[in-house]
């Protein structure tokens, strides 16, 4: 009898519409919010409604085949980093915002809920995993970086920190993102993230690496499910041409803040021959003023628009973060038949091989030079470089990782038919 009931809920289940819903910082720009755009248009183009709440605006309201949910305002966001920065309770302010989302979120009913990064100043993670573990709907959870494992920092890999293991407190990354002035709450922020993310049962967390996946295995969040989906690639947008004979040397972030190196390329500068070009996107306008002679900087502006034009100029791509996940603009580099030269820290490792770039030792920029001057007299294949990325990192097969994930955990949610047992 059972089992008749569970091909009813089936049949049932293919007339009823799947609904997504996506929590992000932003939708539609930077890594993240790009990722939730094109995993909801994905989820809509399998027959999904999809949703995506968002934190933050970029230049007004943005553009998005999902439905879009707008959680606080300016304000909040104001009064959270003030919270932040004082108090060190990142995560722990914007009440009414996040009570108000967890309105929208009943009202809209989803089959699942898809969670990216919840800090960012405009969400209160207590309020929100409470709410969520009293629901039966699945979670999935991808971790873009380390701050859902930590009492403070999102890479602590950075300083070499294992604190975060067992507990933390004096905490040597307090201020760096999200930045503390004054206290260090790490060791209370530490039990309480613990506390509030391990009240779930249904959730699903997914690594962007085999890096962060392990580590996510080592820390309070070991007992749940962890699935490795890697970024991916838009393989027809970012796509090579012929390089000039020109040596350019590029780096791009959509934010140069101290982990990604802006201080190693001014010093990489020095270590390279005049003729080699060094092209730095992503600058914000006093980060431009400051460059010296002999690089060429460009604002965040032109980091969105066109990036893969930068890609295809490159003779090789320099990424020199201190800590990173997977990095998406080693992959995008390589796609566009650039090779690259990047520390080796997190995830980095897994994002090259010998026949598409160098591994560089964290903070050796004498090393770097060497790698770069060794990438530019040749040996290395734009053709080769395209295959690799081709290959592992296209990004239509890591969404449908996720949609079957979806489809996997979705079943029964909306309909909730109860089994019947028969006495």
């Amino acid at each position: 009898m059972r089992s008749y009931w569970k091909l009813i809920r089936t049949f049932v289940g293919l007339f009823i519409m799947k609904t997504l819903l996506q929590i992000n910082t932003t939708v539609g720009w930077n890594s993240t919010g790009r990722i939730a755009e094109n995993l909801g248009r994905m989820a809509i183009d399998a027959g999904w409604e999809s949703y995506i709440a968002y934190g933050r605006d970029m230049n007004g309201r943005p553009q998005s085949a999902s439905r879009l949910i707008k959680v606080g305002n300016r304000a909040d966001m104001m009064a959270h980093g003030f919270m932040t920065r004082v108090f060190d309770r990142h995560g722990l302010a914007s009440s009414g915002p996040t009570t108000d989302l967890i309105r929208r979120i009943d009202e809209v009913g989803p089959d699942v809920v898809h969670l990216h990064n919840v800090h960012g100043y405009y969400l209160n993670y207590e309020i929100l995993f409470s709410y969520l573990s009293r629901t039966d709907v699945p979670v999935v959870w991808t971790f873009h970086d380390c701050w859902p494992l930590t009492g403070h920092c999102a890479y602590f890999d950075m300083a070499g920190c294992q604190r975060w293991m067992t507990s933390c407190g004096n905490c040597p990354l307090r201020n760096e993102y999200p930045a503390s002035l004054f206290a260090d709450r790490s060791a209370a922020n530490h039990d309480d993230k613990r506390r509030a993310f391990t009240s779930l049962r249904n959730l699903h967390i997914v690594a962007v690496s085999d890096w962060l996946g392990g580590m996510i295995r080592k820390s309070y969040l070991r007992n749940y499910p962890v699935y490795v989906i890697q970024n991916g690639v838009d393989l027809p947008k970012f796509r090579y041409n012929e390089k000039t004979d020109e040596p350019v040397v590029l780096g791009v972030s959509s934010k140069w803040e101290t982990r990604k190196g802006l201080s190693d390329f001014i010093e990489l500068r020095g270590k390279l021959p005049r003729n080699y070009k060094i092209i730095l996107v992503g600058l914000s306008p006093k980060q431009l003023r400051r460059l010296p002679d002999g690089i060429e900087g460009h604002l965040r502006e032109d980091e969105r628009e066109g990036l893969y034009n930068w890609y295809r100029r490159a003779s090789v791509f320099v990424n020199p973060s201190s800590s990173e996940t997977l990095s998406l603009t080693n992959l995008e580099a390589q796609a566009c038949g650039t090779p690259v030269v990047t520390y080796d820290s997190g995830g980095m490792s897994e994002t090259i091989t010998p026949a598409t770039g160098l591994l560089v030792r964290r903070g050796d920029v004498d090393g770097l030079a060497t790698a770069v001057m060794q990438v530019v007299s040749g040996g290395y294949s734009a053709e080769e470089c395209r295959s690799h990325i081709v290959g592992n990192f296209n990004r239509a097969d890591k969404y449908q990782a996720y949609l079957n994930l979806y489809e996997s955990l979705s079943d029964n949610t909306r309909l909730k038919i109860p089994d019947l047992v028969l006495s």
